[in-house]
């Protein structure tokens, strides 16, 4: 495996900024996301490290070594998409194979067979191996098409969206199964998304991306509870965190404009009362959808909460954000 190092990385496709002068380390055997809404430079950066695009301006180094002159093939990188890319006419096993039989590679065939069995293993489709992809789920198709990047062996693993044309449970099949993979390999992984939940529980680190800027670069907890900005805020946090005018519980800061909440940081007790809208009950908690002073909320609470729709309920805030008018955090 390997460092990977981003450095005032640029890239314009005509008028329109992919990426402006990303700078990232990404460090050996680590498994990072990169984190925002379509358009703002994610598969760019993965395109960037990959060869597929050349920077306008910066460098991308792997192990210490620039491999901006290298073509695709040479930077030892893969690269899986959100579609599957398999051929559907070869078995599993002949899918899998296809990378290493590329004649820079020059793979002798004893350890083609000890490559894909080991992979196999890993991905827990060595049953599978004779079988036609058409005659695959969507998950396992999935898994080999992760396969034929993780048989190459490479410095660095490129993933653009691979689960998200899979359905929720597949999902959090697949989710698990990667971090295990991550871990079981020691691989160094940059990983491409827009669903917070796949970024909160995979990565070690997490690079959230706007308008073609890192804007914040940490691990997934502290992203979470420090913030940088609003936008940030709301990339991580499901249900979303509630933005409220700031002086709304009184006792804002000097410039705030705006108070994150996140609804695990809602305390029921003294306070302003709003009302109940609607309550979901998911087992291990209670969402409570609520109305307050004209703004609607979402707070969870204890499972056993008692509060029904139509009642009122004093809150308070605990652990509160607060945001300038242009949504820079105020510590």
């Amino acid at each position: 495996m390997a460092e990977v190092v981003l450095e005032n990385l640029s890239k314009s496709f005509g008028a329109t900024v992919g990426v402006e002068h990303v700078t990232m380390t990404i460090p050996d055997g680590a498994f990072v996301v990169l984190l925002g809404p379509t358009g703002v430079g994610k598969t760019t950066t993965l395109r960037l490290i990959a060869g597929l695009e050349k920077p306008d301006q910066g460098d991308v180094r792997v192990n210490g070594q620039s491999v901006l002159a290298l073509n695709p093939a040479q930077r030892n990188v893969t690269m899986v998409f959100q579609q599957y890319s398999l051929y559907p006419h070869l078995s599993v096993r002949e899918n899998l194979a296809f990378p290493l039989r590329s004649p820079l590679l020059k793979t002798p065939q004893e350890e083609i067979n000890h490559k894909i069995r080991n992979v196999a293993e890993v991905l827990r489709i060595e049953h599978k191996l004779n079988n036609k992809v058409t005659e695959l789920s969507g998950g396992e198709m999935q898994r080999v098409a992760i396969g034929r990047a993780l048989v190459r062996d490479p410095s660095i693993y490129l993933m653009d969206e691979p689960l998200s044309s899979l359905d929720a449970k597949l999902r959090d099949e697949l989710r698990v199964e990667l971090k295990r993979i991550h871990q079981s390999l020691g691989a160094t992984l940059l990983y491409v998304t827009h669903n917070q939940i796949e970024a909160m529980t995979m990565a070690t680190h997490v690079g959230v991306l706007q308008n073609g800027k890192l804007v914040q670069f940490g691990s997934p907890r502290e992203i979470y509870e420090n913030p940088v900005s609003q936008y940030v805020a709301e990339r991580l946090g499901s249900p979303r965190i509630n933005v409220l005018p700031a002086d709304l519980f009184g006792n804002a800061p000097k410039g705030a404009k705006t108070i994150g909440l996140r609804t695990e940081h809602i305390v029921q007790g003294s306070g302003i009362e709003g009302r109940i809208n609607r309550v979901e009950h998911l087992g291990d908690h209670t969402r409570l959808h609520m109305s307050l002073a004209g703004h609607n909320m979402i707070a969870v609470m204890d499972p056993q909460n008692p509060a029904s729709h139509g009642d009122t309920l004093a809150i308070s805030p605990q652990n509160p954000l607060y945001f300038d008018a242009d949504g820079i955090r105020i510590l």
